[in-house]
């Protein structure tokens, strides 16, 4: 069994910063690529950030500059830290997880987070 927790989200003024953290559980041997997703009222889910198990990182267009995504293997977590933030990335932050190995070999393609809310006031 696999699970992550999200947690971070909350209100922040135009301008500001948060740093959302997301912790797997379970007797995790490795996990493959990590991701952030998002969903605003109204609109489809967007990939956000994503970050490789060797710490490639790839970012959405509206967020280069801003965002940083960043993972500690060991402890099976991985960050957002949100700079400059805007009202327009408003939305239910989700952690995604690709490729997960576990010790007693079960592999899980994907597992997600329930999500944590972040919202930018202007």
């Amino acid at each position: 069994q696999v699970q992550l927790v999200e947690s971070g989200g909350g209100l922040v003024q135009a301008g500001g910063s948060l740093r959302l953290s997301c912790a797997a559980s379970g007797s995790i041997f490795r996990i493959n690529a990590m991701n952030w997703y998002r969903q605003a009222p109204g609109k489809q889910r967007e990939l956000v950030t994503t970050i490789t198990n060797g710490g490639i990182t790839n970012y959405a267009d509206s967020v280069k500059g801003r965002f940083t995504i960043s993972r500690d293997n060991a402890e099976k977590k991985m960050y957002l830290q949100m700079n400059s933030l805007k009202p327009e990335d408003t939305a239910v932050y989700c952690c995604n997880a690709e490729g997960i190995r576990l010790y007693d070999g079960t592999y899980y393609p994907e597992s997600w987070g329930q999500g944590t809310q972040v919202t930018v006031s202007s």
